[in-house]
C-alpha cells in the first residue's frame, strides 16, 4: 500500500480537470470549425426534419444527398440520401474529436474517422463516384438491390439550399483538379479564397 500526500493527489486531480477542460475546448473548437465549413458548402440545410428531407429528395436520382442537423440528441448531423429503395437517413457520430458515420456495433470500429464533417462527406462522395464509374465500366447497375436485401448507399450529388455562386462552383472545380493551390499562378487573395474551402464537393 502506498500513501500519497494530499498535495500530490490535488496535483493529479488538477491535471485531470485541465486535460478534460482541454478536450472539451478542443471539441468545441472542432464543432465550431465544422459549422463554419458546413455553412460554406451550400448543401447543409440546418434544422430540417426527416420528413422535410424526404420530401426534398422525393423526385431525385439515386446518390442525391443533403446534410442536416440530427433530430436525435446523441448526434449532431444526419445525411439524408436517395437510395434505390427510397430516401434514407444516416447519422454522423462525433466522438473523441472525430466524425464518423453511425453503424451497427460490428462495423463501427472499421469505419474511417475524420476531423471534419465536410471531409467525411467528401470521402464518401469520392468513394461513391469511383464505384459508380467502375459499375458503368463493367456495364452493371449499381442501384440493383442485392439478394440479401441490403441497399448500397451512394453519395454523388448534393442538393443545394440555393443556387451556389459561380465563385463557389469554380472553387470546387479547381479543388477537384488539384490540391496544390499554393503552386497555382494566381494572386494570393484568390489562393486564400480557394483554401478557405479546400473541398471538392
Amino acid at each position: 500500500m502506498t500513501c500519497q500526500s494530499s498535495e500530490s493527489t490535488e496535483t493529479i486531480e488538477r491535471d485531470r480537470r485541465a486535460d478534460n477542460t482541454g478536450a472539451v475546448e478542443s471539441d468545441k473548437s472542432r464543432i465550431a470549425t465544422a459549422m463554419k465549413e458546413l455553412k460554406n458548402t451550400g448543401w447543409y440545410w440546418g434544422s430540417l426534419t426527416a420528413n422535410e428531407a424526404k420530401e426534398i429528395l422525393r423526385d431525385t436520382s439515386e446518390g442525391t444527398f443533403l446534410l442536416r442537423d440530427s433530430s436525435q440528441r446523441d448526434y449532431l448531423f444526419t445525411i439524408s440520401a436517395m437510395t434505390s429503395a427510397g430516401p434514407t437517413n444516416l447519422r454522423i457520430e462525433f466522438k473523441h474529436g472525430k466524425f464518423k458515420l453511425d453503424s451497427v456495433v460490428l462495423v463501427k470500429p472499421k469505419l474511417k474517422q475524420f476531423d471534419s464533417v465536410v471531409h467525411l462527406v467528401e470521402y464518401y462522395v469520392q468513394l461513391s463516384r469511383s464505384s459508380d464509374k467502375a459499375a458503368a465500366a463493367s456495364n452493371s447497375r449499381v442501384s440493383q438491390v442485392p439478394p440479401n436485401r441490403t441497399v448500397q448507399l451512394l453519395l454523388t450529388k448534393p442538393v443545394y439550399t440555393s443556387t451556389p455562386s459561380l465563385q463557389h462552383l469554380c472553387r470546387i472545380a479547381i479543388n477537384q483538379r488539384t490540391r496544390q493551390v499554393q503552386d497555382l499562378p494566381l494572386p494570393n487573395r484568390l489562393k486564400d479564397y480557394l483554401m478557405d474551402y479546400a473541398y471538392n464537393v
